[in-house]
């Protein structure tokens, strides 16, 4: 079963994106784009369901498709030339 959601890994990792990233000029790694999420519903949600909710979705989200799509373009040929290098 494809889970494909707008073009993005799942429903999700789409609407993180959407809603944190979209439109943003910075470069993120999958660990600092899931802190970055994580410190946002901490701060602004008290301790209680909402936040359990609000965590437990996020742990759906494929951060490394996050940083991906914000990898530089000189980073993204390299790593292509990567990949043909090991064939």
């Amino acid at each position: 079963m494809d889970n494909k959601y707008n073009g993005w890994t799942n429903y999700a990792t789409w609407r993180v994106h959407l809603e944190m990233f979209d439109g943003s000029d910075c470069y993120w790694t999958e660990t600092s784009a899931r802190e970055f999420v994580e410190e946002i519903i901490i701060e602004s949600t008290p301790e209680g369901i909402a936040r359990d909710y609000a965590l437990a979705f996020i742990s759906d989200v494929n951060w490394y498709e996050i940083a991906e799509h914000y990898m530089p373009e000189d980073d993204e040929e390299a790593e292509d030339d990567d990949e043909f290098a090991d064939a």
